[in-house]
């Protein structure tokens, strides 16, 4: 789908706080590589505005599947990246093709990505995914050696890095099962070198880890949501004023719209489908030319604000397809065409991510990335 021309909703990311955070980390890692996490359209802010941003901040870039890696490569950039998802076995060709590095845990997958390599004449890169307990994708112990077995075999798998993912350290102030999970990696990376395979680059920290706990940087470390200025979790920030981690980061994407009619509805009237909500005054109703397919969260019905004219305007009825509504009784000055903001700040009053996330019952990993990515991105 193209980008729509007539800018009814978009996206505004904060070019200076963005560097700031990338900054800020860069500072506390040291000579450690950063690799940022672009997956999920970056976050929701942008795969391609953020990663010309990046670029001259960070070592590497990490995505989900082959297509983002893509969209990498075509906006010009060529810094590694490395894939962290599943990809088929079709797509294979692609990875080898293109010299992405790609996070391993299938043992199908290595020996069509051998297969490739020679018939290419090129290395496969690969990062051997370790299962240390959060049982998503990752190789068990117990399937190590045959994996060891094979690549002493194939000299055209280049085992460039180990890797890991936390079950449970951003979700807790209690982190001795995400410390387990790390001397389990060291456990399984001791026993790939006792095999004679030597990973390159051992990388298991998140966002949270980076924060938290120097030990978990190994070589790299792979940084997302905090780069976009957003805590992982409340957690994770009492955390780490507990461990005297000093650490300031600024949410940098702000999303709006504008108001499409303003109307004035009779006491008792109804709002929307169902009829979830009925006026309790003469009302001033807005309409906004947004609803949950552009990503705004349909559990926000009834239950959240939008800010106009630097004051709250709370949302009435139900979300709909492409519609919302909300009520500006209490703001006369509001006009049609108005700007809106949905998340972000307008004067002093401030729509969080955290603050959404916590009237629609999820996180606010899951706000930011569900913005539709044809909404326009538009670095400020």
């Amino acid at each position: 789908m193209k980008m729509r021309k007539e800018k009814l909703s978009w996206v505004e990311i904060d070019k200076k706080g963005f560097i700031a955070n990338l900054r800020a980390f860069r500072k506390r890692i040291g000579k450690v590589k950063l690799c940022l996490v672009v997956k999920a359209n970056a976050y929701g802010h942008g795969i391609v505005q953020v990663a010309k941003i990046a670029n001259d901040h960070v070592d590497w870039f990490s995505v989900a599947t082959v297509d983002e890696a893509e969209v990498l490569r075509q906006a010009g950039i060529k810094k590694t990246i490395l894939i962290l998802g599943y990809v088929t076995m079709k797509h294979l060709v692609e990875v080898v093709k293109q010299g992405y590095h790609l996070t391993v845990f299938n043992f199908e997958a290595l020996q069509r990505l051998s297969a490739i390599a020679t018939r290419s004449g090129k290395k496969a890169y690969i990062h051997l995914k370790l299962e240390t307990g959060t049982h998503r994708h990752g190789i068990m112990e117990q399937d190590l050696l045959a994996f060891g077995d094979y690549l002493h075999e194939h000299p055209e798998l280049s085992v460039e890095g180990a890797s890991m993912h936390f079950s449970n350290i951003e979700d807790t102030t209690d982190h001795t099962y995400a410390m387990k999970q790390l001397d389990r990696f060291e456990h399984l990376v001791g026993r790939l070198e006792a095999d004679g395979i030597h990973p390159k680059l051992r990388h298991t920290a998140c966002t949270a880890a980076t924060i938290l706990f120097t030990k978990t940087y190994f070589d790299m470390v792979r940084l997302g949501i905090g780069a976009y200025g957003y805590w992982p979790s409340r957690e994770t920030f009492v955390s780490a004023k507990e461990r005297k981690a000093k650490m300031v980061l600024k949410p940098i994407l702000t999303w709006k719209t504008v108001i499409g009619q303003i109307k004035k509805v009779p006491t008792g009237s109804a709002i929307g489908y169902g009829g979830t909500y009925k006026t309790t005054r003469q009302t001033r109703i807005a309409v906004l030319p947004i609803g949950y397919y552009e990503g705004y969260d349909r559990g926000l019905s009834n239950g959240a604000y939008v800010l106009i004219r630097r004051k709250r305007a709370p949302v009435r009825g139900r979300v709909c397809m492409n519609v919302m509504m909300v009520d500006v009784t209490d703001i006369p000055e509001a006009t049609l065409e108005d700007e809106v903001v949905l998340l972000g700040s307008q004067g002093d009053e401030t729509i969080s991510a955290e603050q959404l996330a916590s009237w629609a019952g999820t996180i606010n990993y899951e706000i930011v990335s569900r913005i539709v990515p044809e909404l326009p991105r538009i670095v400020v």
